[in-house]
């Protein structure tokens, strides 16, 4: 059993989060991580937060033709729904640009004790805490929904999920090929109340 290591001060780690910037997933490129390298990625996302250790999500990695399949199937059932072209096709460029991507699927579980809006929440922090792994580890990461994530046509036959599953996020992994400029963040004055009774 491993054991757990006592809280000290990681100034390391508080930089990485004070500065930490996501890589737009249609800058990214090969190489991408390979299985031992994601599989470490992956863990460090499953230590996330889980209320009732219910795991209410899990993973599915798209590798190349999974993504060029994913790219069509977002044509197709875009078409089919009546979506704008140009939101449709910037969608299927998500997948057939991508070389690895990580759908976090939220899996709710039924439970007396933890609401279904608790599993949802912890799916969200899986998806940021594989993206922060990814960045941590070296590689361009990037969290991606769109309008497939919620599509039950789609989430069915790309994806197999059962009726109550969706994904929370589509996690772009590769190498940059640009770094992106900081953008504007959150006046905290402004989202910020304290209360001292």
């Amino acid at each position: 059993m491993t054991e757990i290591a006592p809280l000290i001060p990681r100034p390391d780690g508080l930089e990485f989060l004070l500065t930490r910037r996501s890589r737009p997933a249609k800058t990214l490129t090969t190489p991408v991580p390979d299985r031992a390298g994601l599989e470490t990625l992956l863990a460090a996302a499953a230590r996330s937060p889980d209320h009732g250790k219910l795991e209410p999500w899990r993973f599915i990695v798209l590798e190349r033709g999974a993504n060029l399949r994913l790219a069509e199937l977002t044509r197709s059932k875009g078409a089919a729904a009546g979506i704008e072209p140009e939101k449709v096709e910037k969608n299927a460029r998500s997948f057939a640009d991508a070389h690895l991507v990580v759908a976090v699927v939220a899996s709710p579980k039924p439970s007396d004790k933890v609401p279904e809006v608790e599993q949802v929440l912890s799916a969200g922090a899986v998806c940021l805490a594989l993206v922060n792994a990814g960045l941590a580890a070296g590689w361009g990461a990037n969290w991606l929904t769109g309008w497939m994530a919620f599509d039950r046509p789609f989430l069915s036959e790309g994806l197999c999920l059962a009726d109550t599953e969706f994904v929370a996020g589509f996690i772009h992994l590769g190498t940059e090929t640009a770094i992106p400029p900081e953008r504007p963040r959150p006046e905290l004055a402004a989202i910020t109340t304290w209360l001292d009774a």
